[in-house]
């Protein structure tokens, strides 16, 4: 059964060419190859998720798990091996009775050395027995089936990896939960709790850089603090511990409970009501220091406990208790790499905080910049897409349709600020309102364009004046605006490309359209009969220079035509040395949308860009479609 399901995965391997849920990568036979691999797989999994290939949902235990089965597979193959080998994960669909599933390969190029393994460690093992056996064990433990396939020249182990485990919350293996496959996967990774002093000594000697190397990767990877938390009670359970427990301050600097773990699991709810209420209290320490403090535990019995404060420079975090509850306690031989795994703890939780405060302001700042909803033009269906590149970061692409007063005039945008982030921000808050109001003084499109570039140049000169005035004084400050390009030259320049339009219903149906581009992708026109055109002039970009008039096309749209705008994240989607508008590549996928809806060819558009290089766009994307009924 075992060989079937060898040859059936080669099989689909040679059939699957996908690249997007295909991923390979060849590493040297050195000690630098498990951490190489497992940053590949991360990597993998990460493209996936921003494709739609794989749900967020699940992802990160999905994730985890496929960490330590390639890097227990990658060690064994350059240990043992002793050459370079090749990483491939691939996600395979269900089929019959096999669920979706994550496969990892991993191949050498010394065949006739057989994959090392001993079975399974009974409890009680002799101190300095080996311990290699416990990679596969871990393997078995976590992959619903695993195998290896020999071929000329070549030797894969391969693990496939559930997937409807993880998505969909069921369980994944025999009826056993994901938490519960994971605390296995811990013990097997760990020296069981009931060895002696001298096996904790061993181990710590034997394991403890691949420990704290295991523990950096995976915390790294975590963006909530939470989950660092978690994490860290189950590399430490049952490995260096029979329990632990995390304490986090929260903004006020009260603490408060975030995990409690166990060997035991009928045991953990016991352990939380015992530590009900504040951590125990900890001496200040040195700045970016964990010095443990022993802590008598529990307070009648023969256990004792260790606790060291979170830290990340000299700021506190938290607060962690480990301990053990059967003599001599804690050894020890274990605190120099405790103090150093709850350094690492500490970043981490500093790490994921920064993230999440900066992802708050991104998204408080994103719904301020954008408009909650745009609005609807008579006689014109739109359809909008708006992908920013980095969720925790503010795009410098933004959109808006509004109404521009009486008349019956409407108004559209799509812009991109050069940048990203906070500086993006601030010019795109600036940007938006400006270009409603002047819409609404009744200025038409090229009046617009032109005072909005008076507007930047003179935000800019004022923010070069006040840098310059923070840095070196107000004699060299006064000296900032001498020139007229002085002011824009340096890191606070506000470079905007620009597409304003306004859209005015015809009696007869359709609209007439007078619009105007300031350095951005022209906009494109498409007819029924499939002819793509540009639909305006390309102009200088906005707060680049003042003596600039800018001009506008006008034009009618007919019922049936399409306007196409998009952003650069568009047309300069790259794979390899090509662009997505190379040769006109954005004209010749917009012929091709003839009879779509808006909404079909904004989807249509999307698509192209996303299947036309394997990585994920690294820039904003936006693309605006406006058609004609």
């Amino acid at each position: 059964m075992q060989q079937e399901t060898t040859h059936r995965s080669v099989h689909l391997l040679s059939q699957r060419g996908d690249a997007r849920s295909v991923a390979r990568t060849s590493l040297p036979g050195n000690p630098l190859a498990a951490s190489a691999a497992r940053r590949f797989v991360r990597a993998a999994l990460a493209d996936w998720t921003r494709l739609g290939t794989v749900t967020t949902r699940g992802t990160d235990r999905l994730a985890d798990d496929a960490v330590l089965v390639v890097s227990e597979l990658v060690t064994n193959a350059v240990v043992h091996a002793g050459t370079g080998v090749e990483v491939l994960a691939r996600l395979d669909p269900a089929t019959g009775d096999d669920p979706a599933s994550l496969v990892i390969e991993v191949s050498d190029h010394h065949p006739s050395r057989a994959v090392r393994s001993d079975g399974p460690e009974p409890d009680g093992t002799a101190p300095g027995e080996p311990e290699y056996g416990r990679g596969l064990h871990l393997v078995a433990t976590l992959a619903a089936s695993w195998g290896i396939t020999y071929r000329p020249g070549l030797k894969t182990v391969w693990a496939r990896l559930p997937l409807d485990g993880f998505d969909g919350g069921a369980p994944a293996r025999g009826g056993e939960a994901a938490g519960q496959r994971g605390v296995r996967a811990a013990e097997i990774l760990a020296p069981s709790p009931r060895r002696s002093v001298r096996d904790d000594r061993a181990w710590v000697g034997r394991g403890a850089l691949s420990f704290l190397a295991e523990a950096s990767d995976l915390l790294a990877g975590q963006l909530d603090e939470d989950m660092v938390a978690a994490l860290a009670g189950q590399l430490l359970v049952p490995r260096l511990a029979d329990w632990c427990a995390v304490w986090l301050d929260g903004e006020t600097g009260a603490p408060r409970p975030a995990r409690v773990w166990h060997a035991d699991e009928s045991a953990i709810e016991g352990l939380r009501e015992a530590l009900a209420g504040d951590p125990p209290r900890l001496p200040d320490e040195p700045r970016g220091t964990a010095v443990p403090v022993r802590v008598a535990w529990p307070p009648t019995g023969a256990g004792s406990a260790v606790a060291f404060r979170l830290t990340v420079g000299a700021r506190p975090l938290g607060t962690l208790l480990l301990g053990r509850e059967a003599p001599p306690g804690v050894p020890d031989e274990a605190i120099a790499l405790l103090e150093d795994f709850a350094r690492r703890v500490g970043l981490a939780i500093g790490a994921a905080r920064q993230y999440t405060r900066q992802a708050t302001i991104s998204r408080v700042l994103q719904r301020g910049l954008l408009p909650a909803q745009v609005a609807r033009i008579p006689g014109v269906d739109s359809s909008l897409v708006y992908e920013p590149s980095d969720e925790g970061l503010a795009g410098g692409d933004f959109y808006d349709i509004f109404p521009a007063g009486s008349g019956g005039r409407w108004c559209f945008m799509l812009g991109d600020v050069q940048g990203s982030g906070p500086e993006a921000a601030v010019v795109t808050g600036l940007a938006r309102p400006w270009l409603r109001l002047l819409a609404r003084e009744g200025y038409q499109v090229a009046g617009v364009l032109d005072r909005l570039n008076g507007l930047l140049l003179d935000d800019a000169l004022e923010a070069a004046e006040a840098a310059a005035l923070m840095a070196a004084g107000p004699a060299v400050a006064g000296s900032a605006g001498a020139g007229s390009g002085a002011a824009h030259e340096g890191p606070q320049s506000r470079f905007l490309s620009l597409l304003y339009g306004e859209l005015t219903p015809l009696p007869e149906g359709g609209v007439r359209c007078n619009l105007a581009c300031a350095g951005h992708p022209l906009p494109l026109l498409l007819r029924p009969d499939g002819t793509v055109r540009p639909a305006a002039a390309s102009q200088l970009l906005l707060g680049v220079v003042e003596d600039v008039a800018y001009e506008s096309q006008t034009f009618e749209l007919t019922p049936g035509d399409t306007l196409l705008c998009v952003t650069d994240g568009v047309t300069e989607r790259r794979s390899g040395q090509r662009m997505f508008d190379d040769s006109d590549g954005l004209a010749q996928a917009l012929a091709g949308c003839t009879d779509l809806t808006a909404e079909g060819v904004a989807n249509r558009i999307r698509q192209a860009v996303h299947t036309f290089a394997e990585a994920p766009p690294d820039d904003d994307l936006a693309l605006l479609v406006l058609q004609a009924r």
